[in-house]
């Protein structure tokens, strides 16, 4: 079920998104927090570091384990403008993150609506629980970010 802090955060990943546009990354932007608090947040980094693992649901993650100081976030919900890959699926569920609310889906390689939805797939226990997961929220800014170039 969506809320209202929903909105409120997937407005911050869009903001987040439009800064790694304009670093000249793919437009994505992520955060932890948990209830109204932000652990972390991040950016999609990958060319501007140089750093293949730089996305930035990873860097959002890194980022709410420094904050933590521990290297679970129950009760934590990760949100992003895109579908998590693969790559980010594996963490969020390592790190047992409780709820994941995503802007627009990612087929190609994500973690719900692939062909491989690693994120929700129940059979991969020993990679911890899987995350309640939102879909579709501010779903036509999410896309925007891919199509307009302001």
């Amino acid at each position: 079920m969506m809320t209202e802090l929903d909105n409120r955060f997937m407005r911050h990943c869009i903001e987040l998104a439009r800064r790694a546009r304009e670093s000249g990354d793919h437009p994505v932007g992520s955060l932890v927090a948990r209830e109204e608090n932000v652990l972390g947040s991040g950016t999609e980094s990958t060319r501007r570091l140089l750093d293949i693992a730089a996305h930035a649901e990873i860097e959002a993650l890194r980022a709410a384990c420094r904050k933590t100081g521990a290297m679970e976030l129950a009760g934590a919900t990760l949100y992003t403008t895109t579908e998590p890959c693969y790559l980010c699926s594996f963490a969020i569920r390592q790190l047992r993150i409780s709820r994941v609310v995503i802007g627009r889906p990612y087929a190609a390689a994500g973690g719900l609506t692939s062909r491989h939805p690693i994120l929700i797939d129940p059979s991969m226990t020993c990679w911890g629980p899987p995350p309640i997961v939102v879909s579709g929220v501010l779903l036509k800014e999410c896309e925007a970010l891919f199509t307009d170039p302001h």
